[in-house]
C-alpha cells in the first residue's frame, strides 16, 4: 500500500466522523448565515478539534466568504480545505544530520513510546543505520524488558542499567558507546511520570545537559508520543509536557484506530508544535513521516461533492429533514 493510500485508510474514521458531518451540516442550508457558522463551529468541537481552533477556521471562513463575496454555501468545504491547510503551514522533518543523531522519546506510558521506538528502530537499521537505544526509563522494569524485546527483534543495540537507576547515568553511558561504535541513531527513551511535573522535569534537564555536553556537535530531537484515541486529552498532555521539555515533534500514534483525527490540526496551531511522525496501523512499518498536504488531501478528498458511500448503509433511507431532526435531538 502506497505512503498516500495509507494516510487516507488511516484518517477513514476521522473522515467519517468530522468530515461526512461538516459537509451534511453544509447540504442542509440553501444561503449562507449564522446559524450555518454556528453549526459547523459545533461540529468541529464536537470532532474534537477543540473549541479554539474551530473558533478561529470559522472567523477565518467568515472573512474569507465576505472578502469573496461568496453566496453559495456548497463551496464552504473547499474553503474550509484551504483554511486548514494554512493553519497545518510546511512540514518539518526530524533532523537525523549529525552522527550519532540524538532522538529523546517522552511521553505518558500508554501512549506508544516503546512501540514507537522499536518501529523507529526498525526503519532506521533497514536504512542500513547503527541504532544505539538508551534505557532510561527506569522507573519501571518491564519497560526496560519491552525495549530488550524490540531491539533484539530489530537488531538495534540496548544500553539498560537495573530498575530504579539514575536515568541520566543510562543516557552518559549510551552517549559513549554510541560516540565509541560509530552508531547514526542514538534513541533515548524516558519516564512519563507527569503526575510529578518536577521530578520528571529535574530529570530531563538533567539527561539534556549531558547530551549537550557529552554531544555537542549532536542533532537533537524531543519527540512527544500521543495516543490520537485520547482527543483533547492528548492536546491537553502536550501543553503539559511542552513546559517540562523543549518539545521538537509530536509522534500520533493509533491515528487509524480514531475519530478524533482533528487533534492534528488543534496541536499545530494552538501549540506551535509539528506533527513529525504518525502511527496508522500496527504493522512495523505503518509509523509513517507526517505529510500535513496529504493529511489536509485524504481528510477532505471529495468534499463538498456527493460522496457515493453515503448511500451504502444506514444513510441510504436518512432523508436531509431525518438527519437533522435527529440532529437537533441530540
Amino acid at each position: 500500500m502506497g505512503f498516500f493510500s495509507k494516510i487516507k485508510q488511516g484518517l477513514k474514521k476521522t473522515k467519517d466522523s468530522m468530515v461526512k458531518k461538516m459537509q451534511k451540516v453544509v447540504n442542509s442550508f440553501t444561503k449562507i448565515d449564522e446559524e450555518l457558522f454556528e453549526q459547523l463551529e459545533e461540529t468541529m468541537i464536537m470532532s474534537d478539534m477543540g473549541v479554539e481552533t474551530s473558533t478561529q477556521i470559522c472567523e477565518s471562513l467568515r472573512k474569507v466568504i465576505k472578502e469573496r463575496g461568496i453566496k453559495d454555501p456548497s463551496m464552504i468545504m473547499e474553503l474550509i480545505q484551504e483554511i486548514v491547510s494554512e493553519m497545518m503551514g510546511d512540514d518539518t522533518e526530524l533532523d537525523l544530520s549529525s552522527k550519532p543523531a540524538v532522538i529523546m522519546v517522552i511521553g505518558v506510558n500508554g501512549a506508544g513510546k516503546t512501540t514507537t521506538i522499536g518501529k523507529m528502530c526498525h526503519q532506521y537499521i533497514n536504512d542500513g543505520k547503527k541504532v544505539i537505544v538508551a534505557a532510561a526509563d527506569t522507573f519501571r522494569a518491564a519497560a526496560i524488558d519491552q525495549l530488550k524485546v524490540w531491539t533484539d527483534r530489530s537488531g538495534a543495540e540496548l544500553v539498560r542499567h537495573e530498575e530504579g537507576s539514575d536515568p541520566a547515568s543510562v543516557v552518559f553511558d549510551a552517549v559513549a558507546a554510541a560516540k565509541a561504535r560509530g552508531a547514526d541513531v542514538l534513541i533515548c527513551d524516558t519516564a512519563g511520570r507527569l503526575h510529578n511535573k518536577k521530578n520528571l522535569m529535574d530529570e530531563l534537564a538533567k539527561m539534556n545537559r549531558i547530551i549537550d555536553r557529552e554531544a555537542p556537535e549532536s542533532s537533537k530531537e524531543v519527540l512527544l508520543v500521543l495516543d490520537a484515541t485520547t482527543g483533547q486529552n492528548a492536546v491537553n498532555q502536550a501543553r503539559l509536557f511542552k513546559e517540562v521539555a523543549p518539545i521538537t515533534g509530536i509522534v500520533l500514534t493509533k491515528l487509524d484506530g480514531t475519530a478524533k483525527g482533528g487533534i492534528v490540526i488543534s496541536i499545530k496551531n494552538e501549540l506551535g508544535i509539528p506533527v513529525k511522525l504518525i502511527g496508522v496501523g500496527e504493522k512495523i512499518d505503518d509509523l509513517q513521516p507526517f505529510s500535513s498536504a496529504d493529511f489536509v488531501k485524504a481528510l477532505f478528498e471529495n468534499a463538498g461533492k456527493k460522496d457515493p458511500e453515503d448511500t451504502d448503509d444506514e444513510d441510504q433511507t436518512e432523508s436531509e429533514d431525518d438527519y437533522t431532526e435527529e440532529e437537533e435531538n441530540e
